[in-house]
């Protein structure tokens, strides 16, 4: 079973929906007895971090997805804010976050960009993978997926970047270490290749 954790914050409907597609057994819920049943989790993601930490940490949710995640090992993907979530820190906001993947998110330098409307960084762009990974398996690259951010995260160390978007400069938008896979585009607004995320996410 997928828990599409529902803390207010992202296209949980969506995600659903593809699951229900896939026919792969899924829930949309934020009850904690419910939560610590599930074999993986889906952070979505549309909104801001401190508000997103802080809704985690009033429903105690914090605690009972360090004991999952970290001690138990359970898989985790976390998507666009959702990713972020999973760095140390954000120039976003003061909260800490969750501290799973060691890094910082920080704002897209919009100097960096050719032309506005520069922020946020919207619409479809191509992916560079930094190396084969079964969550990427049946992915079109060229192709890509659907963007919308104005941060984005600085991985502490480069063995967990998993893929980049050209966007006025290299950025990460795809991490993994271990049990968690973050991605910072929007798999449920990304068609054939956002469903192939999600359904390779629930075969690893």
């Amino acid at each position: 079973m997928i828990a599409i954790i529902d803390y207010g914050s992202g296209n949980v409907g969506a995600i659903a929906n593809i699951y229900k597609q896939l026919k792969i057994p899924h829930v949309i819920t934020g009850d904690l007895e419910q939560l610590a049943q599930a074999e993986r989790y889906i952070l979505p993601g549309v909104g801001h971090f401190d508000t997103t930490m802080g809704y985690l940490h009033e429903s105690g949710m914090v605690d009972m997805l360090n004991e999952q995640v970290l001690v138990k090992g359970k898989k985790v993907l976390g998507i666009c804010v959702g990713m972020q979530i999973l760095a140390d820190s954000s120039e976003e906001g003061t909260r800490s976050g969750l501290g799973w993947i060691p890094g910082r998110v920080r704002k897209i330098d919009a100097s960096t960009l050719p032309a506005a409307p520069r922020l946020p960084h919207m619409g479809w762009n191509s992916l560079k993978p930094r190396r084969e990974h079964p969550i990427f398996e049946g992915i079109d690259f060229d192709r890509g997926f659907y963007f919308l951010h104005s941060y984005w995260f600085g991985a502490a160390n480069e063995e967990d970047v998993l893929g980049t978007v050209d966007y006025g400069r290299e950025l990460t938008c795809s991490v993994t270490r271990n049990n968690v896979f973050g991605m910072q585009f929007h798999p449920e607004k990304s068609h054939a290749n956002g469903v192939a995320i999600f359904r390779n996410f629930a075969g690893l």
